[in-house]
């Protein structure tokens, strides 16, 4: 990608336009209705991360402010006509935009992406949408992705199925797990934007997380940057075999619901292991910063 040779921190203004046109760009029509997104993550350059923490609720705030009056000024007719060709609005009158139920959802949060330039805002949204009669499993989304890059921006589309976060129901009696593999310790399941997918531990370390350059994962997740790249370390004591979850996120992991401690300390700008550990029961709902689940299932004598 072309960047310019020098880069400009971005403002909180900008920050603001940024989500502001992120919600204009997910619009979703129905018949009656246009739905807009309404939980948004926005990623900032660690230096301007640094530079606007302190007002952070602050933009917070105003970003909010800022969507209700868009869509106000929306409903009150000044739709402009490129968005409503694209949106395909019948000639009865535009559907009017309904605010989220729960309010606006807004994070703030540093980009840990390697190649990251001051002034980068990206901007990652959701839309739930109606569940489908054939998924059982959760609610298809629609995840908009908006990015101001070195003054360029760009919007891209996508829909999964999210997983509710409901612990899942225990399997009936009668049903057996598929056999593991001879040597394997445990199994874990889970869903990300690649699908469903089912790992076998086989060693008694395993690293999980987003991964990248001179992030070495076991498990490597294909999800939104709340997910820290080494996001926790699960560990097997090979005398007692038992499990223990080292937290090495800046968003937390949760097991069954619970917090984990925390075991990194970032004073001082730099990274350190405190060396803390929790438990993990032979069956466990594993949460990665409420954005991924894992369900962790020990096979007793593996």
């Amino acid at each position: 990608m072309d960047r310019p040779s020098t880069a400009s921190p971005a403002t909180a203004r900008e920050v603001i336009l940024e989500i502001v046109r992120n919600m204009k760009e997910g619009l979703e029509p129905l018949h009656y209705s246009t739905l807009p997104p309404a939980i948004y993550h926005v990623y900032l350059h660690p230096g301007d991360m640094d530079r606007l923490r302190g007002i952070l609720p602050r933009i917070v705030d105003e970003a909010k402010r800022a969507l209700d009056a868009e869509v106000e000024q929306i409903n009150r007719g000044s739709l402009a006509s490129s968005l409503a060709e694209r949106l395909k609005l019948s000639r009865r009158g535009d559907p009017k935009i309904s605010a989220p139920d729960g309010g606006w959802q807004i994070r703030i949060l540093e980009n840990t992406e390697e190649e990251v330039a001051q002034g980068d805002v990206v901007i990652y949204s959701e839309l739930a949408l109606p569940a489908k009669m054939e998924l059982s499993d959760g609610s298809m989304t629609k995840r908009i992705a908006t990015r101001k890059l070195g003054g360029t921006q760009s919007t891209a589309q996508s829909y999964e199925t999210r997983k509710t976060e409901a612990a899942p129901a225990a399997p009936p009696a009668t049903s057996s797990p598929p056999a593991p593999e001879e040597g394997v310790f445990a199994v874990i399941e889970y869903d990300d934007q690649g699908g469903h997918k089912m790992f076998q531990m086989n060693k008694n370390e395993i690293v999980v997380g987003r991964g990248g350059r001179d992030y070495w994962t076991d498990i490597k997740l294909d999800t939104l940057a709340d997910v820290s790249r080494e996001h926790f370390r699960l560990r097997r004591d090979a005398e007692s075999g038992k499990f223990f979850l080292k937290d090495l996120s800046r968003l937390g992991t949760t097991i069954n619901g619970e917090a984990a401690p925390s075991s990194i300390d970032f004073s001082d700008g730099e990274k350190h292991d405190l060396h803390v550990e929790a438990p993990v029961p032979a069956q466990a709902r594993i949460g990665l910063a409420g954005v991924v689940f894992l369900e962790f299932r020990s096979l007793a004598g593996g």
